[in-house]
């Protein structure tokens, strides 16, 4: 080995990896043409913000927060919630109508949605007789386990 790398000596490439390690940093690349090296630390750094509402909702007390997600589990009528963690369709595909709207008759066993999960589509059936009151998540959203979806009446 001659001891370059890319023009650049092992002593650079020490100093480089040692100023990652001091300054905690993820890793830092170095291009040089066509020649990159890349020096990764010991820690990822963590991921960017979603948004700049992040860090305000980080202020937010828990207790405040709360309260919001109470009342909708006050809604009158018999909540749909999603079975599994997926994305959420309205309609067999794009171009058909949407199985249920809001102020639609359902008997129990209609189609009310498919959620979609690990390429497989899985349709969700009514466990209720009624009227569908409202829908809480749009077309091709994503939906957590026991998620809200619908409110039959």
């Amino acid at each position: 080995m001659s001891g370059k790398i890319f023009n650049t000596d092992l002593d650079t490439v020490s100093k480089l990896a040692d100023i990652v390690n001091e300054k905690d940093l993820g890793e830092i690349t170095i291009a040089c043409g066509d020649d990159m090296i890349t020096i990764k630390g010991k820690k990822c750094p963590p991921p960017p913000p979603m948004g700049a509402m992040a860090p305000a909702a980080a202020n937010i007390p828990s207790a405040q927060s709360a309260q919001p997600e109470a009342k909708p589990a006050a809604a009158e009528g018999n909540i749909v919630k999603a079975p599994i963690v997926g994305t959420f369709y309205a309609a067999s595909a794009p171009d058909k109508p949407p199985f249920v709207t809001v102020g639609k008759q359902v008997k129990k066993g209609d189609v009310l949605m498919i959620i979609e999960s690990m390429k497989l589509m899985n349709e969700v059936q009514s466990d209720f007789d009624g009227v569908v009151s409202e829908i809480l998540v749009k077309n091709g959203e994503a939906v957590e386990y026991d998620q809200p979806i619908m409110i039959i009446k």
